[in-house]
């Protein structure tokens, strides 16, 4: 049940909000971001009836607005009542906030150490939008280096060790309007290009607590990655580290994915993540 179902909740909502319908103002605007107010101060959840009548507006009104907060993933629905609650998409905004203002800072000692650790390059990434984005980039250390092939934005987090730790722990949903937008395109002949198959890979990154790239983004090279995630638990963005072909025995793979794993696990504790079980540690065959 929600935590609050009187329209005392909306009244604390129009208080903080400027008036609707002010010179400079968009109503419909105002209105939808007064409904996911309400929405919030009622404990993330409330039915149409108790929303329109909290935010001062007719029934059709209010199912017209939410139905477009639904389509973007602000708002959700309850699966057991079919009340209206935030959507995932609320926490992508919240998370991104967070990103700029920690992420790429607390990060730089981190992955000085990956790289350190393994010799390989190492990476930094987050999704911006539904744009998979590398902020930070360590050189391999050995003679023979690999480009991780990334500048900028890029739409292969479903080809990416980077990508594919966000992607796994995100709302199907989510995955499905990323997808949706960027598509499944083919880098090389062994990216995944069917959904079906994508949607495996993630669950096998989420059981085993890490993820591979092996020649779906780059030929001969493999990258393995893990997620980070926030004081709240979400995942915030993902480090990898690259490797040519011919350096990726099972031995260094395994030191790879150690590394990573460490890694990622420190940053999430600086950023205050709530202490995670050792994942299951599937073997790692060379290539």
């Amino acid at each position: 049940m929600p935590a609050s179902t009187s329209p005392r909740a909306g009244k604390r909502a129009l208080s903080r909000a400027p008036a609707v319908g002010n010179k400079g103002g968009i109503q419909s605007v105002e209105r939808a971001l007064l409904l996911l107010d309400i929405i919030a101060e009622n404990g993330g959840e409330i039915s149409l009836t108790e929303l329109s009548r909290a935010a001062g507006l007719h029934v059709s009104t209010c199912h017209h607005l939410i139905s477009t907060l639904v389509k973007w993933g602000y708002v959700g629905r309850e699966a057991s009542n079919r009340n209206y609650q935030l959507g995932p998409h609320i926490f992508h905004l919240s998370n991104a906030c967070l990103r700029q203002i920690d992420l790429p800072r607390l990060a730089q000692a981190h992955l000085d150490k990956l790289n350190a650790a393994t010799g390989e390059a190492a990476q930094l990434a987050v999704l911006q939008g539904t744009d998979l984005v590398t902020l930070l980039r360590r050189q391999c250390r050995f003679p023979v280096r690999v480009d991780a092939g990334m500048n900028g934005k890029s739409n292969a987090a479903h080809a990416t060790a980077t990508g594919k730790a966000i992607l796994a722990w995100l709302p199907e949903t989510e995955v499905e309007r990323i997808i949706a937008e960027k598509g499944l395109t083919a880098f090389t002949p062994r990216t995944i290009t069917d959904f079906a198959a994508l949607r495996e890979d993630l669950r096998l990154v989420r059981r085993n607590g890490f993820s591979t790239d092996r020649q779906e983004f780059q030929p001969s090279v493999i990258c393995i990655g893990a997620a980070i995630r926030d004081h709240a638990g979400a995942v915030v963005g993902a480090l990898s580290a690259s490797t040519p072909v011919f350096r990726a025995s099972q031995d260094h793979l395994e030191k790879m994915r150690a590394a990573v794993v460490a890694a990622s696990r420190a940053l999430s504790t600086e950023l205050g993540a709530p202490h995670q079980q050792p994942e299951h540690m599937a073997p790692l065959a060379a290539e």
